[in-house]
């Protein structure tokens, strides 16, 4: 496959966002904001008198309607996608730089039109490569139109008046980034005022009760790449953020399934498989080595990228059955990284602390205690179709289990992994999870990617374990 290259931005490296610092009561955490609003529709960016509100554009997600696309057609239609997300990614940047001179018709006119002149051709093409079989629903083209949506987050309190810290403005200039928009102080809350909200099914007499644990390190070896192998194969920067690998050391988008299974590991039990997920930053100033990069400052993810304190990757049983063999080589995403526009229908963020895990956060970022480290939890998709190892959306071939832990017709249950993961975040320090420019970094965004590549024998001994209640790895 012919290697694709993400257009870099011109504009990205001549905008700053004003930034204010606040302090939450009772030494809690310091949060820092852009000044970028934007009203509902077409409206121009509107920031309020004394505090920040934040605005995104807002388009259709194309590939969450695309259940089926034949393998003859799938190259072209992922090449397409990731150039639909390039796309509004490089529309968001143009209206981030010239926001403050931005009226209602000039957003439209050299912003949005221009955006949906861009989706209908490239969604053309996607019609034109999946043809008139199955797969195609009704006029693509329809999803061409985008609009603005506002951030409904809390603006800063009056009275805080805008600053810009050194290590911030210095980034900005002429180091081709952009002071990114959120996370903003309405993205937090204590994780001592949330009720516990964990509710797990009880086993019934045939569940599978075992575990199966991989250990693979926590990126000390700093595999770090913006690409997207499941979602946007061969194409660099698909992600438009970076992600942190563990597992299988060859992982980019240029992998295939041949290079993934002749790879080295980073699991101690030769486990091949590959995990991913964005990266976590201290939003702090501090220029990370991706500041100039793709991925990295150029796509608004700035900061000190952090390694994690530990990372867990522990299989689980069903507590409705036992659990079959995942096939080689499955491909599972977990959570949506648009979810801030897409909505919360495949939202699966787990955020939380240690010493507080009964009570799990979707749509927050966690205010730890002192002494408590940032918890993110995965629980992957636990039922599987039986004969698919990826769909065209990369959704339908597997699915969650039902709330008493059994899956529905058509699908049987396979080895639920879950991956854990923490992090020592500083007292007082901000974090953002890396997004999509368009995303402002919200913690709905959250998300993991898997590949199976296991061993057979490696799965069968898994899968051997879980189900006779034993705890392997």
């Amino acid at each position: 496959m012919k290697k694709k290259g993400h257009r870099r931005s011109r504009v990205i490296g001549t905008a700053v966002a004003a930034v204010t610092a606040l302090a939450l009561g009772g030494g809690g955490i310091l949060l820092v904001t852009s000044n970028a609003s934007a009203g509902n529709g077409t409206a121009a960016p509107a920031p309020s008198e004394n505090g920040q509100r934040t605005a995104t554009i807002d388009c259709p997600d194309v590939a969450e309607q695309l259940s089926q696309v034949s393998q003859r057609a799938r190259s072209e239609v992922d090449a397409q996608l990731a150039q639909l997300d390039t796309q509004v990614a490089d529309a968001y940047k143009r209206w981030a730089a010239s926001w403050e001179k931005a009226g209602p018709s000039r957003v439209d006119t050299s912003i949005l039109r221009p955006l949906t002149e861009e989706r209908r051709e490239t969604i053309g093409r996607i019609a034109t490569a999946i043809g008139n079989g199955a797969g195609q629903p009704g006029d693509l083209k329809s999803m061409a139109p985008c609009t603005l949506k506002r951030d409904t987050a809390a603006p800063v309190p009056a009275g805080s008046a805008p600053a810009q810290p050194q290590d911030a403005q210095a980034q900005g200039q002429g180091g081709g980034q952009q002071q990114p928009s959120g996370p903003v102080r309405a993205d937090f809350v204590d994780i001592t005022k949330i009720r516990p909200n964990v509710a797990k099914p009880r086993p019934r007499e045939d569940a599978s009760v075992g575990t199966f644990t991989s250990r693979c390190g926590r990126n000390g070896n700093k595999h770090f790449n913006p690409d997207n192998v499941i979602v946007a194969p061969g194409v660099s920067n698909g992600a438009h953020h970076m992600h942190d690998y563990v597992g299988n050391l060859d992982t980019s988008a240029f992998s295939t399934d041949d290079s993934l299974a002749a790879a080295g590991t980073t699991c101690t039990n030769g486990d091949r498989s590959t995990h991913y997920w964005p990266v976590l930053r201290l939003r702090n100033g501090q220029r990370e080595a991706d500041a100039n990069a793709p991925g990295g400052g150029q796509d608004g993810n700035v900061g000190r990228i952090l390694q994690p304190a530990s990372v867990s990757l522990t299989f689980k049983g069903s507590p409705a059955a036992k659990v079959t063999a995942m096939p080689r080589f499955l491909r599972i995403i977990t959570g949506d990284a648009k979810a801030f526009t897409n909505g919360l229908t495949n939202a699966n963020a787990s955020w939380s602390c240690t010493g507080f895990e009964n009570r799990q956060l979707k749509d927050k970022f966690p205010i730890c205690p002192q002494g408590s480290k940032v918890v993110r939890t995965f629980n992957f998709q636990s039922c599987w179709d039986g004969s698919n190892t990826d769909s065209a959306n990369h959704r339908t071939h597997v699915a969650f289990a039902r709330s008493d832990g059994s899956c529905a017709s058509g699908f049987k249950a396979v080895p639920k992994l879950v991956q854990r993961i923490t992090y020592n975040v500083p007292r007082g320090s901000v974090f953002a999870v890396d997004s999509f420019p368009e995303q402002l970094h919200k913690p709905v965004t959250d998300h993991s990617d898997f590949i199976n590549v296991m061993s057979r024998s490696l799965m069968r001994k898994a899968v051997s374990c879980i189900n006779s209640g034993r705890t392997c790895g």
